[in-house]
């Protein structure tokens, strides 16, 4: 009771003054600290209570309430979208305390935080990379949490990201008319993402790729590129006999055997 009526008397005196969020700091007093950290972590005010948290490290650690400290210090960063540093404290929650109650959900967190700084996929991917392997992680410690399902679902994300990083890169390629360079970036799409949504897509691409590259081919490789180009346009046609593609997939082949007639 005395504890909790010298907690209303600070934070009474708090909104008149900074000067007594400045004594708090200095106190000795660890245990009022303490309650005070929590109160002001409870309303919502994370750099108050991260302050205080920082400075109560040390003297609770490895104890329950350094456990609880160490979990509040990640979700304060967490709460102010301060990912990277929140995902550093999950991570080190579990190291500290990994018997804990939370470290499954310390450990799930730590791989969100890191999911989260995955960037758009038109930048450099190292923290997407550095996530699906959190992700992984997770999912072997914990095979039967509850939020595997979740860390699931993130991880398709993440690879549907790169997947349409690697795509652009091949198209990227083509419109450089670096013809080999995006013939080899379409089949290792296919090799790598067999699953893909863009086949059709990359189906077609290389089909006109295969064209523009035979146009611009010495004599002695027109046939085989133009025969190849071919090729395409057929699988195309079979794979997806509805394809909204077929009337340029035609066009592309009609052109290629009529280069094909010409070539000796």
């Amino acid at each position: 009771m005395k504890k909790s009526i010298l907690i209303l008397a600070f934070f009474g005196l708090a909104l008149s003054s900074c000067n007594d969020f400045n004594r708090m700091v200095k106190s000795t007093d660890n245990e009022m600290k303490y309650e005070v950290a929590m109160d002001y972590y409870d309303r919502g005010d994370y750099n108050h209570a991260l302050q205080l948290f920082d400075l109560l490290q040390a003297s609770f650690r490895n104890t329950p309430r350094g456990e609880l400290i160490t979990y509040r210090t990640a979700l304060c960063y967490y709460l102010q979208q301060d990912y990277e540093i929140a995902g550093y404290y999950f991570n080190r929650f579990v190291q500290v305390y990994p018997f804990s109650f939370d470290a499954e959900k310390a450990a799930f967190m730590n791989a969100y935080c890191s999911y989260l700084t995955s960037p758009v996929s038109s930048l450099d991917q190292t923290n997407t990379f550095a996530a699906i392997k959190q992700l992984n992680n997770f999912m072997d410690r914990y095979p039967k949490s509850d939020s595997i399902a979740r860390a699931q679902q993130l991880l398709d994300n993440l690879n549907e990201k790169l997947e349409e990083k690697d795509y652009n890169i091949c198209k990227l390629f083509y419109r450089m008319e670096n013809y080999s360079a995006a013939i080899t970036s379409f089949e290792n799409m296919l090799k790598n993402y067999p699953n893909t949504k863009h086949r059709e897509e990359i189906l077609f691409d290389m089909a006109k790729t295969y064209y523009d590259y035979a146009e611009n081919s010495v004599p002695e490789k027109q046939r085989e590129r133009y025969e190849t180009c071919i090729e395409q346009c057929n699988a195309l046609s079979y794979l997806y006999p509805d394809s909204k593609l077929l009337n340029e997939v035609g066009a592309i082949s009609t052109k290629a055997r009529k280069k094909l007639e010409n070539i000796k």
